[in-house]
């Protein structure tokens, strides 16, 4: 084990890619074990990405490039900016709005932030905005994306853990809500502090109106989405395929849809989807070595002798969360960590979809978190701010954050409520 930590270490500050980190790791670590193990290696990779709940991620992946190239996202924001606009700091309110509505169509953090730099930072610094608490603001919505379903990092936990991909696309909800009024409670403060002005003068109803029915196609997309999920109407795959039929739709109603770039389209969306199930392959063959050297009930075993609390071994996985997502790209920490975080939680009789709803909102902050957040370097690279100052901006929004999710992982019937609403959580 202690070969395989070390080759782990040392490729990873390298800068290796983390999927063959993980590959290499695992494949170093079984054949410490024993040599005969080595013969799995490639039954144990498949194995990791055959399953019929990842077939959902390519779905939503290209849901999302659809849906950005057929001008959904533009009709969105408009409709927002006037919903909004009028309070004081609208246009602020407005981005995290607009991004909790695009989460729930692109579920990606990445296109979420990239689309809100694009569009949104001119109009925050037009409007007095510091360039920094702006991208700082983007960035933060961003997290949003992976956490109001459709998620794939719900899918991906789902799929190692054996927790309902259902249950927590409906777990995810309320989380989502709830950062999103953190968000909004630092803005508000930010607001009051440099006394910013409304992004529109007053409210005006016909505006809004008519901005609310260009809106409508864009809108029922993620109703259908993730009203067909709650519902049971369709699998999370299934509503994945609904999605991209939807998405051509709305860009056809609103004649921005290109055909001739479908081809772009797809090719972006299957080179990000085999990054993602790549990782995840390697991810369970290093999983497997740990599961045959019996390391996830060692953990636990530990754990449990230095103390039987519930609430201090909770507080415990969140202190190893944080550490683990401030060093590491959340698919992979997924990947490596759920088997031996299961095995405690299993022992201390915390509900798995209560755990991984708070896992996987621990593991999609920590894209926000100095000093490897992808989304800082996402939104560093987009808006040409230097990191350093991005690092000390985003800050109060990761507070803000961390204080939804620990009160929820103490809270389990607020973070359950909705899902035991349908059927899901004991």
């Amino acid at each position: 084990m202690t070969i395989a930590l070390l080759c782990f270490v040392v490729t990873l500050l390298l800068g290796v890619p983390i999927a063959f980190v993980l590959a290499f790791t695992g494949i170093l670590h079984l054949g410490a074990i024993d040599l005969s193990y080595l013969a799995v290696v490639p039954q144990r990779m498949f194995a990791g990405v055959n399953s019929s709940s990842l077939t959902c991620i390519p779905f939503f992946i290209v849901a999302g490039e659809l849906m950005n190239g057929g001008g959904v996202t533009k009709r969105l924001m408009e409709f927002v900016k006037e919903l909004v606009g009028y309070v004081k700091g609208g246009l602020a309110y407005a981005t995290i709005v607009t991004s909790a509505i695009l989460s729930a169509i692109l579920g990606s953090p990445n296109a979420v932030s990239s689309i809100l730099c694009s569009v949104m930072l001119p109009d925050l610094e037009k409007d007095g905005y510091d360039m920094e608490f702006g991208g700082a603001l983007i960035a933060a919505s961003g997290v949003l994306g992976p956490i109001i379903p459709p998620s794939t990092t719900f899918v991906i936990f789902a799929t190692l853990s054996g927790v309902s991909v259902k249950g927590l696309f409906v777990a995810g909800i309320v989380p989502g809500i709830l950062i999103a009024a953190a968000y909004a409670a630092v803005v508000a403060i930010y607001v009051r502090k440099k006394n910013l002005p409304r992004a529109i003068d007053n409210i005006n109803l016909r505006r809004l109106g008519a901005s609310f029915v260009r809106a409508i196609p864009a809108l029922i997309v993620p109703l259908v989405i993730v009203g067909g999920v709650m519902t049971g109407a369709f699998t999370p795959t299934e509503s994945g395929a609904v999605s991209c039929v939807a998405a051509i739709l709305a860009g056809v109603f609103y004649r921005s849809f290109d055909f001739k770039k479908i081809p772009q389209m797809l090719l972006r969306a299957g080179s990000i989807s085999a990054a993602i199930l790549f990782i995840i392959a390697a991810g369970n063959l290093m999983g497997y070595s740990l599961e045959v050297d019996n390391i996830p009930s060692r953990v636990a075993a530990a754990v449990l002798t230095w103390t039987s609390s519930k609430e201090l071994i909770i507080l415990l996985l969140l202190a190893v969360m944080i550490a683990v997502g401030c060093l590491m790209e959340a698919t992979a920490a997924i990947t490596i960590f759920t088997p031996v975080m299961m095995s405690i939680v299993t022992a201390i009789g915390m509900d798995p979809l209560h755990f991984g709803l708070v896992f996987c909102i621990m593991m999609t902050i920590a894209l926000i978190t100095p000093p490897v957040g992808m989304l800082l370097f996402v939104t560093s690279n987009i808006s040409k701010i230097e990191l350093t100052r991005l690092n000390k901006a985003i800050l109060p929004f990761c507070a803000a954050a961390f204080i939804v999710t620990f009160s929820l992982a103490f809270l389990p019937d607020v973070a359950l409520f909705l899902p035991r609403l349908f059927g899901y959580g004991v």
